[in-house]
């Protein structure tokens, strides 16, 4: 819909009956976390808080809580901006069927950014404390934004289209943040406005920010679209909200959006940075304390009636999925279209997005052979894990869409079983090591630093998977409850990692104790903490294994061997994905706010229509 507002978007949904008001005052330390949290739980409405303790702002949380509710806010305009994304990724399209496309330049050229100086006057100022300080877990470093739109210019191109829109998480309060005059700039690698900070630290200027907050839901979900490179986040936001992103700059430089509810502006000074965190993250653990740049603030801009945009993030499924899952629906095309031979690629969302991808490339090399074996789709691999934000993934299964037409790797457990039933463990495994993962990934050794693994599969199945645990199994001390998460996969549970000598005599006792036994279908074995929580589901299954290991450090095998550096296995792989004393911790919720929002679920209250209930 062409909303021109925050509010316009909250009165056409809660119109529709996709969103509830909260009248009563509420907390907004943990309080407002824990029940967006138990509202999207159970698919719930988007809320509206109308009486937040410390804040004359009202906020606004869960608007992408569904899919469902994120294709009704874009219902006017999906169709053409998948065909826009379709177009600047594959322009022979347009020259193949012109007619189809016709609408497609019109629709780039209607939404580009506009400028224009009349909105000055409907902005007020406010302070950074006066805002929403809105804390999600206990162990948080202070209140955060967590829908922010970071809106930054290349200082050797100035303008609006060599901007920027990112979204990246700001630290409002907290640590050693001078109260109101500087917050802090949380930012992972691999990002546009890393290449801004650069840019200006080597002409030795500040970099010149603006914190947009609020506004159109297109803006919001414009900053975290992996867009082609050439294609605008202003001019995306504009196309997607059937609005031009208007805009005008302020009397010291700073471009203002002015559909925004909030605006913050501020400076990033070259090489001065304070501790930022800790940060309850996507991954379902929290990151940690670590220097990030400091932002020293200018303005604090808001609009009358401004609604201040939230969200929480936590172990997936969150808010943050159905983004993925609509980003997904418009730009699922784009990136087969920029790897050759690419058909398929899944970031999956239960294990925290970044640490696995799943893949199905094409397998069309020497077709003369009788035994096929993985050959392009390596090559495909590569071409993944160097692009952008995919080479963030620290393991990466691919097969072959020739194996079997029908495959997807939306569907987590058969793409496993696939992989599992054909790869050669002796010689389709790839490592890089030493190399980036994830910013707030702490299951290597360093801030983005730890390895890669390519689990590679095409040919004829190789083995059957086994359903059940074997009668007769035998585990060495220290090693118990074997269950099978899904057929070809067995978890154990493990006595706590101690140190990193004593993991490898573990790893290599089981290693010995296995080597004996018949486990032919079982190529994939995973050493936890709890294995039967681990095996309870498969998205416990793959957050637990690929949240908590480094391949390079973390994968084991039964009867392993090196030759000419290859690591291979003639048994059983084994991860061992217990926590690690490097690890961040996980999130665990607040009892004491849980039983606190209770009343907010009672009979007569606001929300105990949801009670059981699922809406959309």
């Amino acid at each position: 819909m062409g909303y021109k507002s925050l509010s316009a978007c909250v009165e056409d949904l809660e119109k529709n009956g996709h969103l509830i008001r909260i009248t009563e005052e509420v907390d907004p330390y943990l309080e407002m976390a824990a029940i967006h949290l138990r509202v999207y739980e159970n698919q719930g409405p988007a809320l509206l808080f109308e009486n937040i303790k410390g804040s004359k702002f009202s906020a606004v949380s869960n608007l992408f809580g569904t899919l469902e509710r994120s294709k009704f806010m874009f219902r006017d305009s999906l169709a053409k901006i998948k065909q826009l994304v379709e177009l600047r990724s594959d322009p022979m399209k347009a020259l193949k069927n012109p007619l189809a496309y016709a609408g497609s330049a019109l629709t780039a050229v209607s939404a580009l950014p506009l400028k224009q100086s009349l909105f000055k006057q409907t902005f007020a100022k406010t302070t950074i404390a006066s805002l929403p300080q809105i804390v999600n877990w206990p162990m948080d470093g202070g209140p955060f934004i967590t829908m922010p739109q970071v809106f930054t210019e290349d200082v050797t191109k100035p303008g609006v289209m060599n901007g920027n829109l990112g979204m990246y998480r700001i630290q409002l309060a907290g640590n050693d943040y001078i109260t109101d005059q500087e917050i802090g700039l949380h930012y992972q690698i691999h990002r546009g406005i890393g290449v801004h900070q650069a840019k200006a630290n080597a002409k030795g200027v500040p970099l010149k920010v603006s914190i947009f907050i609020g506004g159109p839901p297109s803006h919001p979900l414009a900053a975290v679209m992996p867009l082609p490179e050439g294609l605008s986040e202003l001019t995306f936001a504009g196309a997607l909200g059937n609005r031009r992103f208007r805009y005008f700059y302020d009397e010291e430089g700073f471009c203002i959006s002015a559909d925004a509810d909030f605006v913050i502006t501020g400076t990033v000074y070259p090489q001065q940075n304070k501790p930022e965190g800790p940060f309850g993250d996507h991954l379902g653990y929290y990151s940690l304390i670590h220097p990030f740049p400091l932002m020293k603030v200018h303005h604090v801009y808001h609009k009358k009636d401004a609604l201040w945009s939230f969200t929480v993030v936590g172990r997936p499924p969150q808010e943050d999925t159905s983004f993925g899952a609509l980003i997904h629906e418009i730009t699922g095309s784009a990136i087969p279209q920029e790897i050759a031979g690419l058909k398929e690629v899944n970031a999956v969302d239960a294990a925290g997005v970044h640490p696995l991808l799943f893949a199905i490339g094409s397998e069309r090399y020497t077709p003369f052979l009788t035994e096929r074996k993985p050959q392009e789709i390596l090559t495909i691999a590569n071409h993944i894990l160097g692009k952008n934000q995919l080479s963030l993934a620290k393991y990466l299964f691919i097969a072959a869409r020739e194996d079997n037409e029908q495959l997807r790797t939306a569907d987590i457990a058969p793409f496993l079983q696939h992989v599992l039933e054909r790869i050669d463990l002796s010689k389709d495994l790839h490592f890089y090591t030493n190399t980036t993962i994830d910013t707030l990934d702490y299951s290597g050794d360093g801030l983005n630093t730890g390895s890669k693994v390519v689990f590679a599969a095409a040919g004829s199945q190789k083995r059957t998977l086994w359903h059940e645990v074997p009668d007769k199994i035998e585990l060495p001390d220290g090693f118990s409850a074997p269950k099978i998460a899904i057929p070809g996969v067995l978890t154990i549970s493990c006595k706590p990692y101690i140190t990193h000598a004593a993991r490898i005599r573990e790893m290599e006792l089981l290693s010995s104790t296995l080597k004996g036994q018949d486990l032919t279908g079982l190529p994939l074995i995973v050493v936890c903490d709890d294995s039967e929580f681990t095996a309870a589901a498969v998205n416990n299954l793959v957050w637990v294994t690929f949240t908590r290991s480094n391949p390079a450090a973390d994968l084991f095998g039964v009867d392993a061997f090196t030759v000419n550096k290859h690591w291979g296995c003639n048994g059983s792989v084994m991860i061992d994905a217990r926590k690690k004393p490097h690890h961040a911790p996980e999130l665990i919720k607040d009892e004491a706010v849980e039983r606190r929002i209770d009343r907010f679920w009672e009979k007569g209250a606001v929300l105990a229509s949801l009670r059981g209930t699922k809406q959309s």
